[in-house]
């Protein structure tokens, strides 16, 4: 055995019916965990990326019938990032460029990442902006925005130095969706509640 747990081809030959799914996977496995958790009125936490429009509507169909938390990145450290990135772009708009830049290893599939996309998407409801992707070594995940104007530069910075803060806090996700009703939630619904 490789593990001290099941393991499965898919959700269907679980041993059980979970209270919660955390997937952790790959977009192509997105139509099977939802087919499962809907007839079976699992509730699911989505941590994987590089969703389509489509993919990410399928997403929220499910959640008018499951639980389902959506997020882009699973820490809060991101979250409190792109809360204080949107504060820096009302306040620094116009008069400064914006740069995202992130990095991840080198076997990471999708660039931008979704951390990246969910920062922009931040700074967008103020302002236009741009990103860098950066691929390169074991690098576990790096995402600075900087605004720079004329004479001064302001960066703000995440670094995750191990995926255990990913795995935390989507275990964290999957505790709060317990007994939950349908719908969609997202890392602000789990902070308000704590």
């Amino acid at each position: 055995a490789y593990a001290d747990f099941p393991v499965v081809k898919e959700p269907a030959y679980l041993p059980e019916k979970p209270d919660v799914i955390i997937d952790f996977s790959h977009p192509s496995a997105l139509d099977g965990l939802l087919s499962y958790c809907l007839s079976n009125g699992t509730a699911l936490v989505i941590a994987t990326t590089g969703y389509t429009e489509e993919d990410t509507a399928k997403i929220h169909k499910a959640s008018e019938q499951i639980p389902v938390f959506f997020t882009f990145n699973m820490t809060l450290g991101i979250n409190l990032l792109a809360n204080l990135a949107k504060t820096a772009a009302k306040v620094l708009g116009g008069q400064y460029d914006i740069e995202i830049i992130e990095k991840h290893h080198n076997q990471k599939i999708d660039a931008p990442s979704g951390t990246a996309i969910m920062l922009a998407d931040a700074i967008n409801e103020e302002l236009d902006n741009k990103y860098h992707s950066v691929r390169g070594g074991t690098i576990v995940g790096e995402h600075e925005i900087i605004f720079a104007g004329r004479d001064e530069v302001i960066s703000l910075k995440h670094e995750a130095h191990s995926k255990q803060v990913f795995a935390v806090g989507a275990v964290n996700a999957g505790v709060f969706l317990c007994g939950k009703p349908a719908g969609l939630y997202a890392m602000s619904d789990l902070l308000a509640s704590l």
